[in-house]
């Protein structure tokens, strides 16, 4: 299997230089160069498997050639025998036509553990064969610095540091980060947004005399292992659900893009999803794109739910590379346009298109709170602001035709206050985290200036 950027000025490369690259050269993303097909029979085949059996199976193709099968399915199962769920991702009945998976049974209880405990030992894996160093530099909007830090921590080949953006996560996101006591990792309160973080990331990667100076890599789901390994979650809920004349609908929270376009990538896989609904909060700009043709960007608002707190989803650069024929040029066109104007122009079909693969949905903070409490009185579960809208976006959409699963991307311990706000009680924290606000922090806080910060993460390197 070969990657291909979507900009189409970058050499394709093997999965191995995917994975430690990130960003392509070109300031494009990495892409498959052709989609593996999943049979039906294939699909019957998991109706019954384990989690890590459909892992390996749906991953195999984009690792062929790069890491041997054996060693492959070690790390798989290595990494989802240490999750605290024995289905890995269990699905709840929540009504007659309602699923939600759980995807807060790993490590940092968010759906971002699924993919980067894995990345976490490909990364690993890869360098020490390579005899290589990487310097991992990631922005988070919550849920990914915690879950890159859980993977990477104490990995002897990779250093990291992570943006985050001051007072814009919850405690909890804050102190999964800068809490963990590791010579390799390294924690900044950026002065700004998440757009600002992810921007200066992404400022770095398109520098390449830094980036090759310090073996620059990514795990925001920039990184094509990141998505890889989130396709995974969509087919196990496809082998539960879906029949032979009957696909799933699917409803996802969205900030940055990633979660959803993996569904959009099962789908190009064969797996019978029908309809991928894109849930926000009260940050809209991909329901106001969706629903009015309008991408323009706005001020980041302050929101109960901080992981969506977004206004540029790097990986809708991605889909638009898929909807536009994988015309690079045209996608590298219009993403600088859209970063150049503020608004992202499309032609009409290109629209339509998006505006059929996609049902769009948002709430604001009321509407959080409200739902999180109906939620609660009619089906007993008590779920956090973000996985909320996808569920709500599932009861409520009269766009879903077909029984809907609502992905449940972080546990509600991790953002107890807007929980206790909607239902008047404080979830708690599972045991292995139940020192979390007594264990000292570890962060720095710094402006956000581009200089500055390439300047701290050489000097933080081990090289």
């Amino acid at each position: 299997m070969k990657y291909v950027s979507t900009r189409g000025q970058a050499p394709a490369l093997g999965f191995e230089d995917t994975l430690l690259g990130g960003l392509a050269p070109d300031g494009g993303l990495y892409f498959p160069e052709s989609w593996p097909q999943i049979s039906a029979e294939q699909l019957a085949s998991w109706r019954t498997a384990s989690y890590a059996d459909i892992a390996k199976q749906v991953m195999a193709p984009f690792v062929a050639g790069a890491i041997d099968t054996a060693t492959f399915e070690a790390m798989v199962d290595e990494t989802y025998a240490s999750f605290t769920h024995k289905a890995v991702a269990p699905l709840k009945q929540l009504d007659e036509k309602v699923w939600f998976m759980e995807l807060f049974h790993g490590p940092t209880l968010a759906f971002k553990d699924y993919a980067l405990q894995l990345v976490g030992r490909m990364f690993d894996h890869v360098l020490a064969k390579r005899g290589q160093r990487l310097t991992v530099v990631g922005a988070t909007s919550g849920d990914t610095g915690s879950a890159a830090i859980a993977a990477c921590a104490g990995l002897e080949n990779v250093d990291i540091t992570i943006l985050f953006p001051k007072g814009r996560v919850s405690p909890v996101q804050q102190r999964q980060m800068t809490t963990v006591d590791a010579d390799n990792v390294r924690c900044i309160a950026l002065e700004g947004t998440f757009d600002d973080c992810q921007d200066r990331v992404k400022d770095m990667f398109n520098d390449a005399a830094f980036r090759a100076e310090v073996g620059l890599g990514a795990v925001n789901s920039i990184n094509w292992g990141r998505v890889m390994a989130q396709i995974v979650y969509y087919a196990v809920a496809a082998a539960r659900l879906a029949a032979a004349d009957r696909p799933i609908d699917i409803s996802v929270p969205t900030g940055n893009y990633g979660n959803v376009l993996a569904g959009y990538c099962a789908k190009r896989m064969g797996l019978p999803i029908a309809r991928l609904g894109v849930a926000t909060n009260r940050n809209d700009i991909l329901t106001r794109f969706l629903e009015q043709a309008d991408m323009s960007i706005r001020p980041v608002e302050t929101s109960l739910a901080p992981s969506m707190d977004i206004q540029i989803s790097s990986n809708f650069e991605r889909y638009l590379f898929e909807v536009m024929d994988r015309d690079g040029a045209a996608v590298d066109q219009v993403m600088r346009e859209f970063r150049s104007s503020g608004k992202l122009t499309l032609a009409q079909g290109v629209w339509e298109l998006c505006h059929g693969d996609f049902s769009a949905y948002r709430l604001d903070d009321v509407g959080i709170l409200s739902e999180i409490k109906r939620v609660m009185l009619e089906t007993g579960e008590v779920l956090d602001p973000h996985s909320i809208v996808s569920v709500s976006q599932a009861q409520n959409d009269a766009r879903f035709e077909n029984p809907v699963v609502a992905m449940g991307t972080a546990h509600p311990a991790k953002f107890p206050d807007a929980v206790q706000k909607a239902v008047g009680l404080r979830p708690g924290l599972p045991a292995h985290m139940s020192e979390l606000f007594e264990r000292p922090e570890r962060y720095d806080v710094m402006a956000n200036d581009l200089n500055a910060l390439q300047d701290f993460v050489r000097a933080n390197r081990r090289a």
